[in-house]
């Protein structure tokens, strides 16, 4: 969620709190660039240079501020569980997790909070109110087709397509993605769902799964490119990106008509970093105008998008306003928190146990 840095925050001369309860208004730019060139380097996971425009942020820090970088990519779970195993051996700095995520990692205590000069600006629903996490951009779930595989009139536009469709379908690993999970959340809520119940998403794949129509395929760039992919469940950042990256004409995006869910991503800091100045001021410029603006030209809707005037070209690499009128956010981040934790065992007995 392009190439400039606000003048007006650089030239912040405010007293700069270092400690963990640090605040938006403590902030002093100029000391936290300079103790980050000192350290030098950040070191990210689940950050790869495909992912939201990820490459435009680290070379702007590079070329900026002299931070050499690093990514290990894995899924959300996979980052916490690394944060938690490594501790005081920390070999990350900074890590990009799904939303329901960030409240996991901070209950876990293996982050560190910080809230960059934009605070204000980002909507209460998407930040924990002690700066652990922030959502930085929002996805939406999507379809994937590939048009050379799937027919014109087969080519589903919401859920309920999916029931009658003859190909196979991709979600990905529903137990460690947030991708993933969020998917069968767009599906569930397309059959009046919810947070609090999934059956009715859970139903569909088993469907699918029974049909000999559930694909063991991670929907990735890689799967995709090699025909592996047929109809894909991604991110809309995602699938715009993968489409851009492969062939415009091949493959084609779309928000399902019947129901879908807004969520998003957001960073979590390291308590244990090596690189923890460098780490916060890699959130700041996340959140400044030229890294939200990285962000839409990787697909992804900046959080701060009401507050941003994007060029022609930048917002023609979204989605119509249009496709979003059945996606809604997640009203009940508590309740969903609580049902994604469940839904990796209920996957197993319910899907995956139909393709045995």
């Amino acid at each position: 969620m392009k190439q400039r840095f606000m003048a007006s925050l650089l030239g912040s001369a405010l007293t700069l709190a270092f400690c963990t309860s640090v605040q938006a208004a403590d902030v002093d730019l100029k000391a936290l660039e300079d103790a980050a060139r000192k350290e030098g380097a950040v070191n990210s996971v689940g950050m790869p240079d495909a992912w939201a425009n990820w490459k435009g942020t680290w070379a702007d820090l590079a070329s900026r501020y002299g931070l050499v970088h690093s990514d290990t990519d894995m899924s959300s779970a996979q980052e916490v569980a690394k944060f938690e195993a490594e501790k005081d051996n920390a070999s990350a700095d900074i890590g990009d997790v799904g939303a329901s995520f960030g409240p996991i990692a901070v209950a876990k205590g293996v982050t560190q909070p910080y809230k960059p000069t934009t605070w204000e600006q980002i909507p209460q629903w998407a930040k924990d109110q002690d700066g652990h996490w922030a959502l930085a951009y929002t996805g939406t779930i999507a379809f994937i087709i590939n048009k050379d595989l799937v027919k014109e009139k087969d080519r589903p536009t919401q859920w309920h397509d999916l029931e009658r469709g003859s190909y196979k379908v991709a979600i990905g690993d529903v137990g460690t993605a947030a991708q993933a999970a969020n998917g069968v959340l767009a599906a569930a809520i397309a059959y009046k769902g919810d947070e609090r119940n999934i059956t009715p998403g859970l139903q569909l794949f088993t469907k699918l799964a029974q049909q000999g129509r559930l694909s063991m395929a991670n929907p990735t760039i890689q799967t995709l490119e090699k025909g592996e992919v047929e109809v894909g469940v991604v991110w809309d950042f995602n699938g715009l990106s993968y489409r851009e990256q492969i062939d415009p004409k091949r493959f084609e995006v779309v928000i399902p008509a019947d129901g879908s869910v807004m969520s998003g991503y957001t960073t979590i800091i390291n308590k244990y970093a090596k690189h923890p100045n460098a780490a916060k001021l890699t959130r700041e410029y996340i959140f400044s105008d030229a890294g939200q603006t990285n962000l839409a030209i990787g697909h992804a809707r900046p959080i701060r998008a009401e507050y941003l005037k994007l060029a022609p070209e930048v917002q023609a690499k979204l989605l119509p306003n249009e496709q979003y009128r059945a996606a809604q956010p997640i009203k009940n981040a508590e309740a969903w928190e609580a049902t994604a934790k469940k839904l990796p065992q209920l996957w197993q007995e319910q899907v995956i146990v139909e393709m045995q």
